[in-house]
């Protein structure tokens, strides 16, 4: 049981952490160059607008004035407005429309990278220096050692172009309208933003509808009825396979290397010396202590994820928060690249405090 004293601890511990962020992208921004206010005008309009719009944005007060609002305003998860990327829109909410695609992507990675890696590296390091061991090994290295933008184009060409099984891009299809007052899904996500929960969630609700308005006799066709979601499903395939083979590449060798070290404790060979079959031994005493360090790699890999998956969005047209933020950059749009790093810490800290709750109740001693 994890006590709510080690919780709040590690939540304290998270203020100077993004308090330091925060500083990091405030500096960065205003020793960068650049003028926000004509990036807002234009470059053809006078200088008087632009002095305008300068007092407008308070970019006239002394730089500490400004650092203080902008932490008050940070506080807040107030960003202001999109300069460039989506003008006039606030932050907040075209953070929150490209948030959930990029985590969405994130977490469906991570899921194929423990599903692949967990199981292989402890069967690698069961069955070491055997057939076994070599194949997942070499497989794990060839995992790592690919990049997306080869191994995306390569899934595109072999199970979109040649087998024709999954689509190569986007995330649902356009066509798809779950009925007549539902928005189409190709353009405007409902609910969480998260396309696979979300058809999930309104084809179960309209799937029940049906049965108790019609009875039983009128259950439609589950694949049919269903057709959103396995359209969403199918499309969301190859980019989730692409950063989880990545993914299970390194938590396998992780994996191998934590059981390896596991297995040659003491209170292993007890546990054999008593009798106890070899798989119960290994899963019952050596998988909860070999996760430790493995759920480091996690943690830090689901980060990575969220940040990192520009190229896979790219690659299948998937317009995620990590091609947005470039995008962001290279047009200076300074609000948004402010609240999407500012986002991004926030939860990398929030997936860190994760990690040590993990560690903590796999391991109480780590508690104290």
């Amino acid at each position: 049981m994890v006590s709510k004293r080690f919780i709040v601890k590690r939540l304290l511990l998270l203020i100077p952490v993004l308090f330091g962020v925060a500083t990091f992208v405030f500096a960065i921004l205003h020793l960068s160059g650049g003028d926000p206010a004509r990036v807002i005008v234009g470059q053809r309009a006078s200088e008087e607008t632009v002095r305008e719009v300068r007092r407008q944005l308070g970019l006239n007060d002394p730089i500490l004035v400004q650092y203080g609002r902008f932490l008050l305003d940070a506080a807040q998860f107030d960003f202001g407005q999109s300069y460039q990327i989506s003008k006039g829109t606030p932050v907040r909410q075209v953070l929150a429309d490209k948030l959930p695609v990029t985590v969405e992507l994130a977490l469906y990675g991570q899921a194929i990278g423990l599903a692949l890696g967990l199981p292989l590296g402890i069967l690698s390091a069961v069955k070491q220096d055997s057939l076994v061991d070599h194949s997942t090994r070499i497989g794990a290295l060839t995992g790592i050692s690919v990049p997306i933008y080869w191994s995306g184009p390569l899934l595109i060409l072999f199970f979109s172009g040649y087998l024709g099984l999954f689509p190569a891009a986007g995330r649902i299809d356009s066509t798809i309208f779950l009925d007549d007052h539902w928005v189409l899904f190709g353009t405007q996500l409902p609910l969480t933003g998260m396309v696979t929960l979300d058809t999930l969630i309104l084809n179960t609700g309209a799937y029940v509808d049906t049965i108790l308005s019609s009875g039983l006799s009128a259950i439609p066709s589950i694949l049919e009825h269903y057709r959103p979601f396995f359209s969403a499903v199918r499309h969301l395939f190859l980019p989730a396979v692409t950063i989880g083979v990545y993914s299970m590449a390194l938590i396998s060798r992780m994996m191998r290397s934590s059981m390896l070290e596991v297995i040659r404790q003491d209170y292993m060979r007890t546990a054999r010396a008593k009798g106890q079959g070899a798989k119960i031994t290994v899963m019952k005493h050596g998988f909860r202590n070999a996760m430790i360090p493995v759920i480091t790699v996690v943690g830090i890999q689901f980060g990575t994820l969220l940040g990192g998956a520009v190229l896979t969005e790219t690659v299948f047209g998937i317009g995620g928060i990590g091609t947005m933020l470039v995008s962001a950059i290279n047009a200076t749009d300074y609000p948004l690249v402010q609240g999407t790093v500012l986002t991004f810490a926030l939860l990398f800290t929030l997936v860190n405090l994760g990690v040590d709750i993990t560690y903590s109740y796999l391991d109480p001693r780590i508690q104290q």
